[in-house]
């Protein structure tokens, strides 16, 4: 057993087929099926249900190859400190956030993360929380900016900011003219919120709670620029995190009384040899 051998049964397991999984490690599917049958035959064990109609995990399967990526995630780990050694706060490293943060908040601080370290190479990811989180646990990305909490035995984390959210509503709507929004002006209000899978959607509907609205049914958003434009054009209302909020015609954002917030973090792998770098990072981004 090697760690090629690992990082084929890996692989294999994640795409849920030889000849994919082939691709992805640059083998032959005669070569990738080799090898993992004479990994199975080490092991006196079989990790995959072979057929031409369905692919399974084995029970024992699933406990070893949840090992191996521990196993593989550890080994790339122990590449770069030693590559590290030399300046821990160059070469590359992969940062996430989700959507709903990302298009405003990686502006704001890739340049002041660029010059404190200019040997650093950013490689920046948009995803959803989920995809996100479940990247950082297979070591895909090294590190992401996440709604706390994340309870997660194995991720370490830093605050960076807290941010209100704001009521967005077209400029002729009744409740325009309000210098700001009392809970009891939004009580039985419709709002309109994002698709399924955002963690603002979650977020929000806990703040739809809070100040008695309820969700739009008729309308999900994609994203947070469609609820703007949904806005504008007076189709409802929204609520809107401060970090999103642009000055523009045709559409008004008030603040609300102990409004709802929602705070984001800077999580690493506990394991991480950057440890030191994300520190400093978060520092800078606040």
């Amino acid at each position: 057993m090697n760690l090629r051998d690992l990082k084929y049964l890996v692989e294999v397991a994640r795409e849920q087929h030889f000849a994919r999984a082939a691709e992805k490690v640059f083998v032959s599917q005669p070569t990738l099926s080799m090898q993992i049958k004479k990994l199975e035959d080490e092991l006196g064990v079989q990790i995959f249900e072979r057929s031409q109609r369905k692919f399974l995990v084995t029970k024992i399967g699933a406990e070893i190859i949840k090992r191996a990526e521990i196993i593989l995630r550890e080994a790339e780990e122990i590449k770069k400190i030693a590559k590290n050694s030399k300046d821990p706060f160059s070469g590359d490293i992969r940062i996430g956030a989700f959507p709903t943060l990302a298009s405003y908040f990686f502006p704001k601080v890739v340049g002041k993360i660029s010059k404190k370290f200019p040997q650093l190479k950013l490689l920046l990811i948009e995803e959803k929380t989920e995809t996100l989180l479940q990247k950082l646990k297979n070591g895909e990305i090294d590190a992401a900016f996440i709604a706390m909490p994340c309870d997660d035995f194995g991720l370490e984390s830093q605050k960076i900011f807290s941010e209100e959210f704001l009521l967005a509503l077209p400029q002729k709507h009744a409740l325009a003219s309000k210098n700001k929004i009392q809970i009891k002006d939004l009580s039985g209000k419709e709002l309109m919120l994002l698709e399924d899978g955002h963690c603002l959607r979650n977020q929000a509907l806990e703040a739809c709670s809070m100040l008695g609205a309820f969700e739009q049914q008729d309308f999900r958003a994609s994203s947070l620029e469609t609820l703007r434009q949904m806005v504008i054009v007076g189709a409802g209302i929204t609520l809107m995190p401060e970090i999103a909020v642009k000055k523009e015609d045709k559409i008004s954002y008030l603040r609300i009384a102990n409004a709802p917030k929602r705070t984001i973090g800077l999580y690493w792998r506990k394991s991480s040899a950057r440890k030191n770098l994300f520190e400093e990072m978060a520092k800078i981004s606040k």
